[in-house]
């Protein structure tokens, strides 16, 4: 998909030097010609500016019609209204066959009035770097064939002195098959960044297309580009529409235009590049529309509504049919999705519905607020698969990211990500933080298939992840994922942290199939990790580093709650180094601080190769583990499961480990221990409910071999408590139905086998057994070894007419483990055994 995009770009940019180049070639001098209809008439004393006066008035509606319109550099078409004052829409179309090229002023004069300005050239129209637009109204620029009316007219393109009398409201463009392109150039935009990542428009550029304030500045043709071009409606609405073969049907007021469409619509491509802008900043943020089929922001091209005022802001919708891709940086700023609220009014909403989506080296969505207002929220749509990846070559710390954020009291806005398959690469995040005393809100993922989330050993900054984080006083947010399968790899993680007085966010996991963490090899245990290089999942409180005390003006001490982690999945695995937690890792000398639940349901939970499932805390009181594991629980190679308090030899008590399994194992001389113990307060209560546990036992201290522990190390005397209840373990669904009808033994048993007669000849004799024997195993029974040895004398027979003998069955009283791991039932050499011994009666043959 990659090459292909990149394909796609190149083969864009060369048609349209291609196209630049045929047009120069052809029209070498700029000019507006009247095509003679509809009373247009155009004077010019040098060629180089032109005044367009009279057409044809109908109610309030001005109709100008050209065979050519193209303004050369420095030059101006201006519309003089000194006959028609209290017209308000002037419509101006192009007949002649050729492409505008407009590279200097558009203008209106001598009106009462706003004036909207449609302009209809289905050739094509190109924007230079100096064309200027000075109209008090909206400006939509098209290549479309017709413009249609509410009472069904239509004002066409081609040459026509038909009647216009019925004309009223306009309402839709009509765009052809065939129809043109527009192309909008210049030299980009100059908006730099203050701080982390506050847009400084104080000094950006005021030329290129800009309407007047709370306005619409439309594009509407088969394909659209932006080349360093910036298009500005200040607190009003941009609307691009990438269309042939179809109708758009003009929004009203603030409202979307819509599309409608036939079995022969199709759309095109918008292409943003060259640090191209869509600018719709103001007291009120206003709103843009983009909907096309590929559509592309690159080399630090922006999309930014800023809100500096107190009403609510509009909203940023993308909409397309193939992909979205936002990649590149320029020297300043990466290319980016952006709303910011600077006022009291809330940010606007980033709305976004196309197949594929892909974010790298440096592409944002970003909606954060800076004020005492909400920030917006991001909602995306991609049915197929979502891709971030990367950071900026420019700058390591712009990371690929969508993000949600509050840096002042409001709160972050909501961000919910649906898609198919999600792919996290190389230090991009998803993130709904807070920096200051605002909380973060709900950060929601949904993905039907799979979620991957694979790190980068040379990240710089941090690694791949989702996150919650509070650098602040304001909490951090919720996180809910829900897919079939979750992969977190070489450094991907899951995690909400408290680098302040802020509490970390809960995380909740629903992954019916599968949760894999995985590390590739080199992996940091240090609490105080600065970069989470291993694969993790959790809530967690941290000292914060150096460098952030820097940046941010966070305290040398986190002094938050860390929040609870819910999981429920059919089967987990953490494997070298990987680690879900609930930590407290920041040192406390005063106060306590609260760890959250640590909860997983699964059929099957595995920890190997040095991995953890940690409530602990440095400080102050061990969180609580829950674990509810259907069929094994398996702790290999040093893996731990830990709510040990105090880790710094100061006071707080241990944590309460719960674990209902059926089987627990561990490898003995692998040292995986299971720990609730305390330094100076109360070791915590370790319960486990089991059918088996092996490999692993009770101690009162720490060894090389597997432990279960809950002591305080100061005071024995504060020793937790240890229960392991095997005994009352629940195996209802083990459980087989045996017949209800007991059978009478008696009846089935002879003293010799009956001899045949002529009455029962065709009925042989039969040797009958009713018991548990022979009943098959269940599909999801444990395999069973040949873990039992029993030992007897030989069999002996003789042949006797004396009743049969049966002798006791005994009953084991001790077991043992042999050099094979097998299990050896047996009976205490206090009991005396009896030979086992058959006697039978002859039976005799017809």
């Amino acid at each position: 998909m990659k090459s292909s995009l990149i394909l796609l770009g190149s083969v864009n940019r060369l048609l349209l030097i291609l196209e630049i180049m045929l047009f120069w070639s052809s029209c070498a001098k700029a000019q507006v010609v009247s095509d003679g209809t509809l009373n247009t008439t155009v004077n010019s004393a040098n060629a180089q500016d032109f005044i367009i006066k009279n057409g044809t008035v109908v109610n309030n509606n001005l109709f100008h019609s050209l065979s050519q319109f193209s303004i050369p550099t420095g030059g101006s078409a201006t519309f003089d209204l000194g006959n028609t004052p209290n017209v308000s829409t002037i419509f101006s179309r192009v007949t002649g066959g050729s492409i505008s090229h407009i590279d200097g002023l558009i203008q209106t004069i001598n009106h009462n009035n706003p004036v909207n300005f449609f302009f209809i050239n289905p050739s094509g129209i190109i924007f230079g770097s100096n064309a200027q637009i000075n109209i008090n109204g909206s400006f939509i620029a098209s290549t479309a064939s017709s413009v249609k009316f509410a009472d069904g007219s239509q004002f066409s393109t081609e040459k026509s002195t038909a009647s216009l009398l019925k004309i009223s409201i306009p309402i839709g463009l009509q765009l052809e098959a065939n129809s043109g392109e527009i192309h909008v150039q210049g030299s980009g935009h100059n908006i730099t960044r203050l701080g982390l990542s506050l847009l400084n428009r104080s000094a950006a550029k005021h030329t290129g297309l800009q309407v007047a304030p709370g306005r619409t500045l439309a594009l509407v043709a088969r394909n659209i580009s932006l080349d360093g071009g910036l298009l500005i409606a200040d607190s009003g609405q941009v609307d691009l529409t990438a269309l042939s073969n179809g109708e758009l049907i003009l929004g009203q007021g603030n409202e979307f235009s819509t599309i409608n469409r036939t079995p022969k619509t199709e759309l095109g491509d918008i292409q943003l590049q060259s640090a191209a802008l869509v600018d719709v900043s103001g007291i009120k943020s206003g709103t843009v529309q983009l909907r096309g089929r590929n559509i592309t922001l690159q080399d630090g091209s922006i999309i930014v509504g800023q809100s500096l005022g107190e009403q609510t802001s509009g909203d940023i919708q993308v909409i397309g049919t193939q992909s979205l891709v936002i990649s590149g940086t320029n020297t300043a700023v990466s290319s980016r999705i952006a709303t910011q609220s600077l006022g009291n009014g809330r940010g606007g909403n980033i709305n976004i519905s196309v197949p594929r989506l892909l974010l790298r080296d440096g592409g944002t969505i970003v909606a954060q607020t800076f004020s005492a207002a909400d920030s917006g929220d991001i909602n995306i749509q991609a049915n197929d698969f979502i891709g971030i990846r990367g950071n900026s070559a420019v700058d390591a710390a712009d990371l690929s990211a969508i993000t949600t954020a509050t840096f002042n009291i409001g709160s972050s806005g909501k961000l919910t990500v649906s898609t198919n398959i999600l792919d996290i690469r190389d230090g991009a995040q998803i993130t709904n933080s807070t920096l200051g005393k605002g909380n973060a809100t709900h950060l929601i993922i949904n993905a039907t298939k799979l979620i991957n989330i694979e790190g980068n050993s040379n990240a710089v900054i941090s690694n791949s992840a989702i996150v919650s984080n509070s650098f602040g006083e304001g909490n951090g947010g919720q996180i809910l994922v829900n897919t079939p399968i979750l992969q977190l790899k070489n450094g991907g993680a899951i995690l909400s942290s408290g680098y302040s007085s802020g509490n970390a966010g809960d995380i909740t996991i629903n992954a019916k199939e599968s949760v894999e963490i995985v590390n590739s090899g080199t992996f940091d245990f240090s609490p105080v990790s600065t970069t989470f290089l291993n694969s993790r999942i959790s809530s967690d409180i941290v000292t914060p580093p150096d460098f952030l005390q820097a940046i941010l003006g966070l305290p040398p001490i986190a002094t938050g709650n860390s929040g609870s982690i819910v999981i429920n999945t059919h089967q987990i695995t953490l494997t070298n180094g990987a680690s879900v937690s609930v930590a407290n890792t920041a040192p406390r000398k005063n106060g306590q601080a609260n760890v959250g639940d640590l909860k997983i349901t699964a059929n099957y939970l595995t920890l190997q190769g040095r991995s953890r499932l940690l409530a602990d805390t440095f400080s102050s009181e061990g969180g609580n583990v829950q674990l509810r594991v259907r069929d094994l629980l398996l702790l290999r190679d040093n893996s731990r499961i830990s709510t040990t308090a105090g880790q710094q030899a100061t006071g707080g008590n241990g944590g309460n480990i719960d674990i209902n399994t059926k089987f627990l194992v561990a490898v003995p001389r692998e040292n995986s221990d299971i720990t609730a113990n305390a330094f100076a307060g109360k070791g915590g209560l370790i319960r486990i409910n089991t059918q088996g546990i092996f490999g692993i036992e009770k101690s009162d201290s720490l060894t090389q071999l597997g432990d279960i522990t809950a002591f305080s190390q100061q005071n024995p005397q504060l020793n937790g408590e240890i229960i392991i209840d095997t005994q009352n373990a629940d195996i209802s669904n083990e459980l087989v139905a045996l017949p209800t009808n007991v059978v009478d033994a008696s009846r089935l048993i002879t003293q010799g086998c009956a001899a045949s007669t002529v009455a029962n000849r065709h009925s042989p004799s039969q040797f009958i057994i009713t018991g548990r024997g022979g009943i098959p195993p269940q599909p999801n029974n444990a395999l069973r070894v040949p873990a039992i040895a029993i030992s007897t004398n030989p069999l002996t027979t003789t042949q006797s007419n004396q009743p049969l003998l049966l002798t006791p069955t005994l009953e084991a009283n001790t077991w043992s483990l042999n050099d094979q791991g097998q299990i050896i039932l047996s009976v205490s050499p206090t009991v005396q055994t009896s030979t086992l011994k058959t006697n039978y009666s002859k039976c005799h043959a017809s």
